[in-house]
């Protein structure tokens, strides 16, 4: 789920980049965009963090 949402919220930024360097008419400013990065990463880190607990978890319990 978190990945997921990693990925969306990635998509946003990259669309948002694409559409200020090809375009001309980016939808997030310099704030904007740095947040969504930030969330971004924070959710892909909680991601991965998820899975890492999950895998320990698996190797504990056989």
């Amino acid at each position: 789920m978190f990945l997921a949402a990693s990925i969306a919220v990635f998509v946003c930024f990259f669309a948002n980049v694409a559409l200020g360097a090809f375009a001309n008419s980016a939808f997030l400013g310099d704030v904007g965009e740095m947040l969504v990065l930030f969330a971004a990463a924070i959710l892909f880190v909680v991601a991965i963090l998820k899975r890492e607990a999950d895998a320990t978890e698996k190797n504990n319990g056989s």
